[in-house]
């Protein structure tokens, strides 16, 4: 089990929270002018993109009868 597949990551609404206060956290630091720390949340951001948006696949629920049967 990967870290993203935690049963706290299934609502949309929490993933992209995730990534809009690390985008947010980033222009801030930006705006404060401190590059370093601005470039860390900017990645963060970005990498939230990549796990919980584009490349999120839900954990399979055994409570639910797959789709085959």
């Amino acid at each position: 089990m990967r870290d993203a597949d935690h049963p706290f990551f299934r609502p949309l609404w929490r993933r992209v929270a995730i990534v809009v206060v690390c985008a947010a956290w980033s222009i801030l630091e930006f705006w404060a002018g401190a590059q370093l720390w601005g470039m860390l949340a900017g990645g963060m951001a970005v990498y939230g993109v990549w796990t919980f948006l584009l490349n999120y696949k839900p954990p399979a629920d055994p409570d639910r009868p797959s789709e085959k049967e």
